[in-house]
């Protein structure tokens, strides 16, 4: 029994949905929540940037004991995750992997579309993974590079003008290609899965990698002997970058449930 907790982190807030996942796999689990609202989104930057944000975020989330981390950011699992791993002496798990192998067990036709950062579409990882793991599949992807702003800022809403307008330009092309599984490669994008939904039509399968990722981290923490008493309700703390006072309505959203706990601010750059 392990009862330290686990940490999580986004380039905003946008990660929330892997907490929210997470709370309903491994209830029992304590977490930290780390959102770097300051900088966000991540995916546009380059690589490197992005690696030294990454690891100013791990540094920060150490500074708690903590048993493991979910990588709840699709531009740093793509481009960092590798690096961050042999970095650190915990487990740390990024969203990309365990997306794919769910993608492959409920694709029907071997082709499967991805949506995610221009830096997570420029890694390769996605498509690196999948055929790796079935040389066969066909992968189409696309950089949405407007949907992280516009979800930080609340337009996610059907009938929104705006977002669906921006929805239909990114995703028809992958429906006219004939996916019949898409990856929502960033943990920002299944705040818009209603929308994503009604355009692509119900004969395409949405594939979360938040919620993948949490189903990796419940069967990592059971082999190594590292899960908590089941019996137990485990709590979360927040923090932010930067301006801590619209979390609670923000962070509501994002995890489907009443918020009356207040983030904290930290310095970042200290870390």
């Amino acid at each position: 029994m392990d009862m330290r907790p686990i940490g999580v982190f986004d380039s905003g807030l946008g990660g929330l949905t892997a907490v929210r996942s997470l709370r309903q796999i491994l209830p029992e689990e304590d977490l930290i929540y780390f959102g770097d609202t300051a900088r966000v989104p991540y995916g546009g930057r380059a690589r490197e940037t992005i690696l030294k944000y990454a690891r100013q975020d791990v540094r920060f989330l150490r500074s708690f004991d903590l048993k493991a981390i979910i990588i709840a950011c699709g531009t740093v699992s793509t481009t960092s995750l590798e690096t961050l791993q042999k970095e650190n002496d915990l487990p740390i798990v990024g969203v990309v992997e365990p997306t794919c192998r769910r993608a492959l067990a409920v694709t029907k036709n071997r082709k499967v579309g991805m949506i995610a950062t221009q830096a997570s579409v420029r890694s390769g990882a996605y498509e690196e993974t999948l055929l790796r793991l079935d040389p066969k599949v066909e992968m189409i992807s696309r950089p949405c590079p407007l949907f992280v702003p516009l979800v930080e800022n609340g337009r996610i809403h059907r009938g929104d003008v705006v977002i669906e307008t921006v929805a239909r330009e990114y995703l028809e092309p992958m429906k006219e290609a004939g996916v019949d599984t898409l990856i929502l490669g960033c943990t920002h994008y299944p705040l818009l899965t209603e929308i994503i939904a009604d355009i692509m039509g119900p004969e395409v399968e949405l594939v979360s990698a938040g919620e993948e990722s949490a189903f990796e981290l419940k069967r990592l923490l059971k082999i190594r002997g590292l899960r908590t008493d089941e019996d137990r309700k485990g709590g979360a703390e927040f923090y932010v970058s930067d301006r801590p006072e619209d979390f609670e309505c923000t962070a509501s959203v994002f995890l489907g449930e009443d918020l009356h706990r207040a983030a904290r601010r930290i310095d970042i750059d200290k870390y």
